[in-house]
C-alpha cells in the first residue's frame, strides 16, 4: 500500500497544518526551517535528542546555546495503518460448528470518500483468492438492517471438496447442495456498506436461509 504522509499537526510557532518535525527531537513540529530556528531559543531548553547518535549529529546547539544546526527540519515516516478488529463467523470445513474469529480490516486508500474497509481473509483460504457475496435479506425474504458479507472459495465450490460440516450442521443436511470449503462472514455497520461491525450468532439464523437456498 502506497502511504502517505498524515498532514495533522500544527506549527508550534503558527499552528499551520505541517508534516515536518524537529529531526533532533521528532517531538515538536514546525512547517518550516525558519520557524525552527526562530523558536529555538525556546525549544532547545527541551528538545531532547532521540538517541546518542542524533544529539552529536543534529550540531543544533553551540556552547553559547544559539541554534546552528543543518538539515533540522524532516519529515518523519508515514505512521503505520491502524487496523481494525472486528469478529467474524468461520465456517471451517472440518469443523463441526461455526466459531466466532477476530478479522483486522484494512483501512481504504480513501476513507474521506467513505469505502469500506478492507478485509484481511486470504489466510483462511489456502487453496486460492476468495470472493465475497453480499446478503441482504434474511429470512422470508426480509431485508437485513445489516447485510453480511460472505466470503468463500470458489476454487473448493468447483472442486467439491471438502464438504463444509459445520455449514451441513447449521442447516440439519436438508440443503439441496452441499457447501464445500471455508467460509468466512463478516457483518456490515449498516445498509450503505461503508464499515463492519461484529457478526454474532444471531446472525446464523440468515446465513442458514441462504445456505438452504444454495442450489
Amino acid at each position: 500500500m502506497h502511504a502517505v504522509p498524515v498532514i495533522n499537526h500544527p506549527c508550534t510557532l503558527c499552528a499551520r497544518p505541517t508534516s515536518m518535525w524537529c529531526s533532533r527531537c521528532q517531538n515538536t513540529w514546525y512547517c518550516t526551517p525558519e520557524h525552527l530556528q526562530q523558536d529555538w531559543p525556546r525549544h532547545r531548553k527541551e528538545c531532547i535528542p532521540v538517541s546518542q547518535n542524533s544529539a552529536s549529529n543534529s550540531s543544533l546547539s553551540n556552547s553559547s546555546g544559539t541554534y546552528n544546526g543543518v538539515n533540522m527540519i524532516a519529515t518523519p515516516p508515514p505512521a503505520e495503518p491502524q487496523y481494525i478488529a472486528v469478529s467474524a463467523i468461520l465456517f471451517s470445513p472440518e469443523e463441526e460448528r461455526p466459531r466466532i474469529i477476530t478479522i483486522n480490516c484494512r483501512p481504504s486508500h480513501k476513507p474521506s470518500q467513505g469505502m469500506c474497509p478492507i478485509p484481511i481473509v486470504r489466510d483462511h483460504f489456502p487453496d486460492g483468492q476468495p470472493e465475497g457475496i453480499v446478503l441482504t435479506q434474511g429470512l422470508n425474504s426480509e431485508p437485513l438492517r445489516f447485510p453480511l458479507h460472505l466470503w468463500y472459495s470458489p476454487n473448493a465450490l468447483k472442486k467439491g471438496a471438502p464438504v463444509n460440516r459445520a455449514i451441513y450442521h447449521i442447516t440439519s443436511g436438508a440443503a439441496p447442495k452441499a457447501w464445500c470449503g471455508t467460509v468466512v462472514v463478516l457483518k456490515f455497520n449498516g445498509s450503505r456498506r461503508q464499515g463492519y461491525s461484529d457478526a454474532g450468532s444471531n446472525d446464523l439464523p440468515a446465513l442458514s436461509a441462504y445456505f438452504l437456498a444454495y442450489n
